[in-house]
């Protein structure tokens, strides 16, 4: 992957996780995963990103749609109360389907914010 492209996801994951931490600290940890959700698309598009919720995406094998693919949100952050083994793959697959280049877990269950992120180009890029 590219300097400038490495750039951008950084500052794009940036910005979800500063938005994240504003929400996670006026909310505060204990609320189910739909309020962090609403909350977090809320405080991105005051901070002027485009976000998707629940948009579906086709899953395609040999041309033929065998599924659908509903990520929670497109920005890309994954509403979640602990990482596994389980989300970083379906973010693998998100990030392959949707064809976008970052995918970010993130934790708001406790008091500071937990985040994991996903590069397409590399999937195995974590910070």
């Amino acid at each position: 992957m590219n300097a400038d492209k490495d750039r951008l996801h950084w500052g794009l994951a940036e910005a979800i996780i500063g938005a994240a931490m504003t929400v996670l600290n006026k909310l505060r940890p204990g609320l189910n995963e739909n309020a962090y959700e609403n909350a977090l698309v809320i405080e991105l598009r005051k901070r002027g990103h485009f976000v998707e919720q629940q948009r579906r995406f086709d899953v395609l094998y040999d041309g033929v749609v065998v599924d659908t693919l509903v990520p929670d949100l497109i920005v890309d952050p994954k509403v979640t109360e602990a990482f596994t083994d389980t989300h970083a793959a379906q973010m693998i697959g998100y990030v392959a389907i949707t064809e976008l280049e970052l995918a970010l877990l993130l934790i708001f269950k406790f008091e500071r914010l937990s985040w994991k992120r996903i590069v397409r180009s590399n999937p195995r890029l974590s910070a």
